[in-house]
């Protein structure tokens, strides 16, 4: 979530690290971001899916997932998602939102830089269609919790389930959430819908 002020960068949810490219996402990010820009998506044919993204060797490596699986209902933009929710997406126009696996920010001075606080949840949940959806999905108990709270004090929105939902079919098993199974973490899904019909 950001925070402006005259004399102040913004508060971001996330960082660049420099992160180094394989070749494989090197040239998938140089020649398939021009062509796809602005796993799920292969369970979905029938959905078309904007896929956002800041770190360019996940979008090299999500356009090379793209490109060997001959997907065409996916697109990606490299951008910061705060932005592209409040300036690029008309409300109502969208029938699903996810947000996996986000940057649980665990110290609690980072708090501040969760991705799903308050302001940004107002934000996606004017941007559903009425029934629309808002799924996310965290491997942090902490972040869990924390986010449930955000989703249930949102007017907008109500909760599918008593508090958290089974994990749906439709979603992909994770590098994030294997990671996280495999250190003992359990895994959370919160699946919200836009009131009215």
């Amino acid at each position: 979530m950001e925070a402006h002020s005259l004399n102040r960068r913004p508060i971001r949810s996330f960082v660049l690290r420099q992160g180094r490219f394989s070749p494989a996402q090197q040239r998938a990010h140089e020649t398939l971001l021009p062509r796809f820009g602005i796993g799920f998506a292969q369970a979905m044919p029938e959905c078309d899916f904007v896929a956002i993204e800041v770190h360019a060797p996940g979008v090299g490596s999500l356009l090379r997932q793209i490109d060997e699986n001959g997907l065409a209902n996916l697109r990606v933009i490299q951008h910061d998602a705060v932005e592209v929710v409040r300036e690029m997406i008309a409300p109502g126009a969208l029938a699903g939102i996810h947000v996996f696996f986000p940057d649980p920010w665990p110290k609690r001075r980072h708090h501040k830089r969760r991705l799903l606080q308050s302001a940004f949840v107002r934000a996606l949940a004017l941007r559903l269609a009425k029934g629309g959806y808002l799924h996310v999905a965290t491997d942090w108990e902490d972040y869990a919790g924390a986010t449930l709270a955000t989703l249930a004090a949102e007017p907008l929105l109500v909760n599918t389930a008593r508090d958290y939902a089974p994990r749906p079919a439709y979603r992909p098993l994770t590098k994030f959430e294997r990671r996280g199974i495999r250190l003992g973490h359990g895994v959370w899904d919160l699946v919200f819908r836009r009131r009215g019909r």
